[in-house]
């Protein structure tokens, strides 16, 4: 089996409180990735509640997003769409970057279902959530292949987008 795994693509991130241009300009890739993936997909959401300025992060992050139940924290509609639109898809709620519920779900498909064949990720941010993301699986998963599709991806920065890429690439991820 094939696994999709679309990383926060959530309003906040996209044209929100914490949204970019090049987060914008990827949403219409991101659909269309989904839309004609062959495979499992699989998002996550980033998910923080009323004291996020209280946790750790939001000490480091002094920004309130992602907060449960806000429109902000929903997945962008037209990704939500297509990702609805998937047999088997699932969405998973996270309180930090990467998710080891993400982890142990792909666990429990590649014991109970079928096998796990290769996972890619999409989604947002590059140097942050999709990061975090890629590595957990890679130590969940060190055989399996982990790839990036980085025209799907978008960083804070273009810059961080491009450093956290090279980051993956010498932990065995491939960008394609």
């Amino acid at each position: 089996m094939k696994i999709l795994v679309a990383v926060d693509m959530q309003n906040d991130f996209i044209d929100g409180s914490l949204g970019t241009e090049e987060a914008r300009a990827i949403v219409p890739g991101v659909v269309e990735k989904i839309r004609t993936f062959n495979g499992r997909v699989i998002a996550t959401r980033d998910t923080h509640g009323k004291d996020y300025l209280n946790s750790a992060e939001g000490k480091k992050l002094p920004v309130v997003h992602c907060v449960k139940d806000t429109q902000g924290w929903q997945l962008r509609p037209e990704v939500e769409e297509a990702i609805q639109g998937k047999t088997g898809s699932r969405i998973l709620d996270k309180p930090t970057f990467g998710s080891v519920e993400l982890g142990e779900y792909v666990k429990s498909l590649n014991e109970t279902e079928e096998p796990v064949e290769e996972i890619t990720l999409i989604g947002l941010c590059t140097d942050i959530c999709v990061i975090s993301n890629a590595l957990l699986l890679k130590a969940y998963f060190p055989e399996i292949p982990i790839r990036v599709a980085s025209s799907c991806c978008a960083g804070v920065t273009p810059e961080s987008h491009e450093q956290a890429l090279e980051a993956m690439k010498m932990c065995q991820i491939d960008i394609i």
